[in-house]
């Protein structure tokens, strides 16, 4: 998938302008508040510290941001749920420090039907601290191909990578 700059640009700008927005949802869930806080964000745009996305990979995420806070919202069922013990960049003292802490990753699925799309939204919890959005990404989406054959892309990995 090819997009322009200006494109990317104008998308980019949008979600980032939207994310603001969010600042935290109420989850059906957890009966609790999720927050969009900065590494959301950022994990959309990179997959790990100073390891950025593609830019296809990254315009595929920002376009799928709005649906987001509805999804959270109105998630009544877990479909995935990881919990294991990470390092995690935090800063402490004024410097960044990498402290192992137990991580817990609850993964959502919603389908989209007008739009044929399945989306998974990821909610990360640190130790200590309040569950955020972390990422989301098309788990599945329908393609035609060039004898105009449906078939489903799958999406998979790692729910802290992904």
């Amino acid at each position: 998938m090819q997009t322009n700059e200006q494109k990317f640009d104008q998308v980019r700008k949008g979600a980032e302008e939207y994310y603001e927005k969010v600042g935290k949802v109420r989850c059906s869930y957890f009966n609790d508040f999720v927050h969009f806080n900065s590494e959301g964000f950022q994990h959309l745009l990179f997959k790990s510290w100073n390891r950025t996305r593609t830019r296809p990979e990254q315009y595929a995420r920002l376009r799928l941001l709005s649906f987001a806070p509805e999804i959270i919202a109105r998630s009544h069922t877990l479909q995935e749920y990881m919990e294991q013990r990470n390092l995690v960049r935090q800063k402490i003292n004024s410097r960044w420090e990498q402290r192992l802490k137990l991580i817990r990753c609850y993964a959502f699925v919603a389908v989209i039907l007008d739009k044929q799309l399945r989306i998974k939204i990821i909610v990360k919890e640190v130790e200590g601290g309040a569950k955020c959005f972390y990422s989301l990404y098309p788990s599945w989406r329908i393609a035609a191909d060039v004898r105009g054959n449906k078939r489903k892309v799958f999406f998979a990995g790692d729910l802290e990578t992904e």
